[in-house]
């Protein structure tokens, strides 16, 4: 099923013996626009402490209590290699978990198929940094980032990048269209108010021609009047496979992206 991103943010995470903490972010694979780990802020049962969950150990989502079911106890979590806040996600760290976890690192969901969001990306990204660091001091310590994931990318700190069509920018990135089965990221949510007010729009993954990590933006291989002419979405009503196909149709991207 599609979700909105930001709707599981905040959620809490229920081990099968009592709740470990609650969603404080996502870290997303910006080669195959998967989700690749939930970050999970353990509140006062751990404090001071985040944890990485990977989207295999959770169950379907209980959106009326707003929880996350995972496959975990609290002794598992507990005793999982720790994350220093100062230090970025290394692969040597997400190693380590798929080791301690049995997580397997090809996970793709029960659903993976030919999505259209899993799909080689050609664009390295200065890596996620540690859980607390602001990216602009991140940036200024690229010399120590030997080991790192170079395409592990943190939704929160995406969220806000400015997106440009092929003749000029049509607004930024407001959140993420994901499936709640693969935890592919299917498309971004633009806000496009100071172009074409009050509207948002859908975009996929597929039409990104290159990202500019250190400004912040994303470039498109559309244009402006192709984004103003797609079919309208409105956020309130349900996300349908009949409107996935005419958006798909409509730009000429393969599949159905439902």
């Amino acid at each position: 099923m599609m979700q909105v991103i930001s709707a599981l943010k905040g959620f809490a995470i229920a081990a099968s013996d009592g709740r470990i903490g609650t969603v404080a972010d996502f870290l997303f694979d910006d080669a195959s626009w998967r989700v690749r780990w939930l970050v999970v802020d353990c509140g006062t049962w751990l404090p001071g402490r985040k944890v990485l969950i990977h989207p295999s150990a959770v169950s379907l989502a209980d959106l009326e209590q707003q929880r996350l079911p995972v496959t975990l106890t609290k002794s598992q979590v507990e005793k999982s290699p720790e994350l220093a806040d100062d230090q970025p996600v290394s692969q040597q760290m997400e190693n380590r978990l798929y080791t301690y976890y049995g997580w397997d690192p090809l996970w793709g969901g029960p659903y993976l198929s030919e999505t259209p969001g899993a799909i080689a990306w050609p664009y390295m990204a200065p890596p996620y940094f540690g859980l607390g660091l602001d990216t602009a001091k991140a940036h200024g310590k690229r010399a120590s980032l030997h080991g790192s994931d170079p395409h592990l990318r943190s939704v929160n700190e995406v969220t806000g990048y400015h997106i440009h069509a092929v003749d000029g920018e049509i607004g930024h990135i407001e959140n993420f269209m994901i499936d709640d089965g693969d935890w592919s990221i299917h498309y971004f949510i633009v806000d496009t108010r100071n172009w074409w007010s009050g509207k948002r729009v859908l975009i996929s993954p597929l039409a990104v021609k290159s990202i500019e990590w250190s400004d912040r933006h994303i470039e498109l291989d559309v244009s402006r009047e192709r984004v103003k002419s797609s079919p309208a979405w409105d956020p309130l009503v349900a996300f349908t496979q009949v409107y996935a196909k005419r958006l798909h149709k409509h730009y000429g991207w393969p599949g159905s992206g439902a």
